[in-house]
């Protein structure tokens, strides 16, 4: 059973973050997926994360549909104009790909090239009706597609806020359900109470909600994350597990499976594991929650 077919049927599905090589060799993202095809549901690949210059994530994920496995690509405004977006849109489309997460994306300034003039040319919202209307067999330009694409489609929420910015990120979903989002992801969770004011909100909505399970790799990471990132919570009960933990990365691997095996217990639609470029302990996590 396919992604789309697993969200429709509101089962539990796996995906994985698979960032796109830095250069033409992509043996090493291959090799990753392999490892774990048939254990995760579909691979989400990045389009330019945080702008740094890699291969684009059309390129990644035909590379990725050939191999056999089922990808979700991320759009982003950043970078193309509208008619380079609705063209991806199409080859993607013509290359199997019928997944995609609509992402506004980082400023240049986050990256590696400075220099680099962001475009921005649609927003995030304007982007997702674009998708809509290409899937009615039209363009931005009402012209006739000789083929119209067939895609699910993703947004992300902060669903760690609280008080108005929360009130406010939760009208902001609500407009890009009508505008076709067909599933949302999440900022990472480390437990469920943090997320249950977002979740109260939303239950009613017929989306599937899919929270990040982000590996962390180091006691240094942990602390970094709870003190700079306010909308993720990491209790103070993890922090001391990997403490105390003589092999610290083993612990992390377990926190993040058992972190797995809560969130389907709370009825969530979903996982995506984030690795961060630790791709090659995906299996050790695959494996821990059995």
């Amino acid at each position: 059973m396919g992604l789309g077919n697993k969200l429709n049927a509101k089962e539990f599905v796996i995906l994985a973050e698979m960032e796109p090589p830095k250069g033409t060799n992509a043996a090493r993202m291959v090799e990753s997926v392999l490892r774990v095809k048939g254990a995760v549901d579909a691979f989400v690949v990045p389009e330019m994360s945080n702008a740094v210059m890699r291969m684009s994530a059309l390129g990644a994920a035909m590379i990725l549909q050939h191999k056999g496995v089922e990808t979700i690509m991320q759009v982003c405004c950043r970078d193309r104009n509208r008619l380079a977006l609705q063209a991806d849109l199409l080859a993607a489309s013509a290359a199997g790909i019928t997944h995609l997460m609509a992402v506004q994306g980082e400023a240049p300034s986050y990256g590696d090239h400075h220099q680099a003039r962001a475009v921005y040319d649609i927003e995030l919202l304007e982007l997702l009706h674009v998708v809509a209307k290409l899937q009615s067999g039209k363009d931005m330009a009402g012209i006739e597609l000789d083929g119209a694409p067939i895609f699910t489609v993703g947004a992300m929420v902060n669903a760690g806020l609280k008080g108005q910015p929360l009130e406010r990120e939760l009208a902001d979903m609500k407009l890009k359900i009508d505008a076709g989002a067909n599933f949302f992801i999440i900022p990472p969770v480390f437990e469920v109470e943090a997320v249950q004011p977002f979740m109260s909100q939303v239950s009613g909505l017929n989306v599937r909600v899919i929270p990040t399970v982000l590996l962390l790799k180091s006691m240094g990471m942990a602390r970094y994350v709870q003190r700079h990132l306010p909308h993720v919570h990491i209790p103070d009960s993890v922090i001391q597990r990997i403490t105390k933990a003589p092999d610290k990365a083993r612990e992390c691997i377990h926190i993040a499976a058992e972190t797995v095996l809560t969130l389907k217990s709370a009825g969530f639609s979903g996982v995506m594991l984030s690795t961060i470029g630790w791709e090659h302990r995906l299996p050790e996590i695959i494996a821990a929650m059995a």
